[in-house]
């Protein structure tokens, strides 16, 4: 039986059937959302890469995955979170003991490229902003909701007389 971590979230590789890391990882999250355990299991990832390759002297970009057969998942893990991501369909186990888990060191997280550090900004919810670069730039908006785990922010911007939500990179905008 697993005893209860600090409550910190930590990355776990978890190995899958080979082909079966795009499936473990959508059914791992359609899980977490349908039982609401965000707090316990708070993102999933199958690390890619683009690739340009050439086939009859034209380019393609191919993404491909940098680890075939794994999917890295951040968690708090405790027995009912060990017990969802092992019972998913296509998963054999987490790297490491069958009973004890792994979790990935802070120096082989940011060598796979996952963003460790965390983001500060100088806005918060219900502020008016300025979205800085992308297809919305120049576009003025309302700030509803910060989602520092994603990087990511969802901010309300009147285009046509509607207004619309929009997802955007924390660095996208600037309070006004």
């Amino acid at each position: 039986m697993l005893e209860e971590t600090s409550g910190e979230a930590k990355w776990y590789v978890v190995h899958t059937h080979s082909g079966y890391e795009n499936k473990v990882a959508s059914d791992l999250e359609k899980t977490v959302e349908n039982r609401q355990l965000e707090d316990l299991i708070q993102e999933v990832r199958v690390p890619t890469e683009t690739v340009i390759e050439v086939k009859d002297n034209k380019k393609h970009e191919v993404e491909r995955k940098l680890f075939p057969g794994y999917v890295l998942v951040k968690m708090v893990l405790n027995d009912e979170s060990w017990y969802i991501v092992r019972n998913i369909r296509g998963c054999t186990g987490f790297i490491g003991s069958k009973t004890d888990p792994v979790p990935l060191s802070e120096k082989e997280v940011a060598a796979m490229g996952i963003k460790v550090k965390s983001i500060e900004v100088n806005y918060s919810e219900g502020d008016s902003v300025r979205i800085v670069n992308g297809p919305f730039e120049d576009f003025v908006g309302t700030v509803d909701k910060i989602d520092k785990e994603k990087s990511v922010v969802n901010v309300t911007v009147s285009m046509f007389g509607r207004d619309t939500p929009v997802e955007l990179e924390l660095d996208q905008i600037e309070p006004i």
